[in-house]
């Protein structure tokens, strides 16, 4: 069984054999709503590629110590993947990033499309990028990911077209694409974007915008898939032609 996993702000200057308190939010739920209990093995990570696994030594109401064994750095996975994920109404874009962190994905672009239902504006913009961001935080930490995801700042079509250039696949999902996801050939190494529309789908115009700036429009097969779900099934497709899956 896996070990649980439990994010802290660094893990410079650690050595196995050397002790590691963890306070605040992370550690009230490991021990009051988890009820963690001296003498369980955990796995610490910062998030940017360095993990450690040890041994709770101490707990108290809102903090807990865990001596580590060894420390272990991952090398970021290859190709690296992002998705610009439209806005959706209710929960489904907390769904989207979870179920994408799960798979893997490194960036993860909230698009303020034409047709999505949902908008993000003032305090609720700051609220929703925090669920966002926070959603994938406890994705990672449950999908024991060494390198937690970043959810970038709401962008507008022209930004992410921006953010699109100089990768080395672009691919924009639309029921109507004469391509094939099949037919595409995907890089071992590099940068891939996908871009997932709203529920109204991606508009006319921002079809030619992608098109003129080289991203190609590509369909998954005859069923039409939500767009919490069709970027986890796109990506997935893609992974499952790279080593990051062989």
């Amino acid at each position: 069984m896996s070990l649980p996993v439990h994010l802290v702000p660094s893990l410079a200057n650690v050595a196995a054999g050397s002790s590691v308190e963890i306070t605040g939010d992370e550690a009230h739920h490991a021990v009051a709503v988890r009820r963690l209990k001296v003498g369980e093995r955990v796995v610490l990570t910062d998030g940017a590629g360095s993990s450690a696994p040890g041994e709770v030594v101490s707990t108290g109401k809102r903090v807990f110590t865990v001596r580590i064994d060894e420390l272990a750095y991952a090398v970021p996975a290859t190709p690296h993947v992002t998705v610009v994920q439209a806005l959706p109404k209710g929960d489904r874009g907390e769904l989207a990033v979870e179920v994408l962190t799960e798979i893997g994905v490194q960036v993860i672009v909230p698009w303020a499309a034409a047709r999505s239902v949902a908008v993000w504006r003032g305090e609720r913009a700051a609220k929703s990028h925090a669920k966002w961001a926070s959603t994938a935080r406890e994705a990672a930490k449950q999908a024991r990911r060494s390198w937690f995801p970043e959810v970038s700042p709401l962008a507008d079509t022209a930004t992410v077209l921006d953010l699109l250039a100089g990768v080395d696949l672009a691919l924009v999902l639309h029921e109507g694409a004469q391509t094939p996801m099949r037919s595409v050939a995907v890089p071992e190494s590099g940068r891939i974007a996908l871009v997932v529309g709203p529920e109204g789908g991606v508009s006319d115009e921002e079809l030619d915008l992608f098109d003129a700036a080289g991203v190609r429009a590509v369909r998954l097969g005859t069923e039409v898939l939500r767009t919490s779900t069709a970027g986890v099934a796109a990506v997935s497709a893609l992974l499952a032609r790279t080593t990051r899956w062989g």
